[in-house]
């Protein structure tokens, strides 16, 4: 277990025992006096995270599940917004505009839970044409992003800004960031031979813990050929199966993919406290991927343009 989980349920521990016999429940109505219940939109999966360059059809997906404090029934609609990032320095980035609104009519009750669910999407093209752009205007590795704001019928309104770090990492009980990067990728081809450069690193200084709270895998490329190369930052906490990169906060490691190598599956187990980021630079030195804080698990959009 990690180091942060013991020392702050110490110092609950010692609050409660020195209030306790005191003040009686009057803490707990102190604490909660003026909080407002409020609503998010769980991610259940992410359908698609990258957009074809050549293709404006290719899309961001989401699907979600909603939830309020009032059995899930304040949802008014969903606002679908987007940004652009320029990452090539042409000056291009733009802020966010509406794209399309979605009617609270469109969730649809699914069970297990029985709460309110909905498959949320937004093409490139549709991107473009909130944001005045064209073809032209944007290259591989440059950035678009979806974001979600819930409206309630009572008017409130939850979106990013709202989002603390508890509520927007994904693979937590939440999962609620309400914004999704798609980088622009152009299409696959064979990777380039040589030193593929991975440079890690963990923002709380304890090295990565991915699909497990105290350690977990690494990322993983599978070739074509069957061979697998995995690399990750050593954890502290649990041993790990692989050669890991020693490192509490920051590491480099290289795959080295042979001349005639035709595909490369590059993987992300997943980021389980928000904390791990990571680039991946080719052989040719440019950068193919940067992956931020809770960086989705699942397969690594390579960018091709710049391999």
């Amino acid at each position: 277990m990690k180091n942060r989980i013991f020392k702050s349920t110490t110092v609950l521990f010692i609050l409660v025992a020195f209030f306790g016999c005191s003040v009686d429940n009057k803490v707990i109505d102190d604490v909660t006096d003026g909080v407002q219940n409020g609503a998010f939109l769980r991610t259940l999966e992410i359908t698609n995270a990258e957009l074809d360059i050549n293709d404006t059809s290719s899309f961001i997906g989401v699907d979600v599940e909603y939830q309020d404090h009032e059995g899930s029934t304040l949802l008014s609609e969903v606002r679908v917004y987007g940004s652009f990032t320029d990452n090539n320095g042409n000056g291009n980035s733009k802020p966010d505009a509406l794209v399309k609104t979605i009617p609270g009519s469109a969730f649809v009750v699914t069970p297990p839970f029985n709460l309110p669910q909905a498959s949320i999407q937004v093409t490139l093209g549709e991107l473009l044409s909130a944001l005045g752009m064209q073809a032209g205007d944007y290259f591989g590795s440059d950035v678009f992003t979806m974001r979600l704001e819930v409206l309630l019928t009572d008017g409130r309104t939850y979106s990013a800004a709202d989002a603390n770090g508890n509520i927007a990492a994904l693979g937590g009980y939440y999962s609620s960031p309400y914004a999704y990067n798609a980088p622009v990728v152009c299409p696959p081809k064979p990777p380039a031979a040589g030193d593929w450069v991975v440079s890690m690193a963990d923002s709380y200084g304890d090295g990565w813990q991915t699909d497990d709270g105290n350690g977990g895998s690494g990322i993983t490329v599978t070739l074509n050929d069957g061979t697998v190369f995995e690399v990750g930052l050593c954890s502290p906490y649990l041993a790990s199966d692989f050669d890991c990169t020693v490192g509490d906060s920051a590491g480099t490691a290289i795959i080295t993919i042979p001349p005639g190598t035709q595909t490369a599956d590059w993987f992300f187990p997943g980021d389980a406290y928000g904390e791990i980021s990571f680039t991946i630079t080719t052989p040719n030195g440019n950068v193919a991927f940067v992956g931020g804080a809770s960086t989705p698990a699942g397969p690594i959009a390579i960018d091709f343009c710049v391999d």
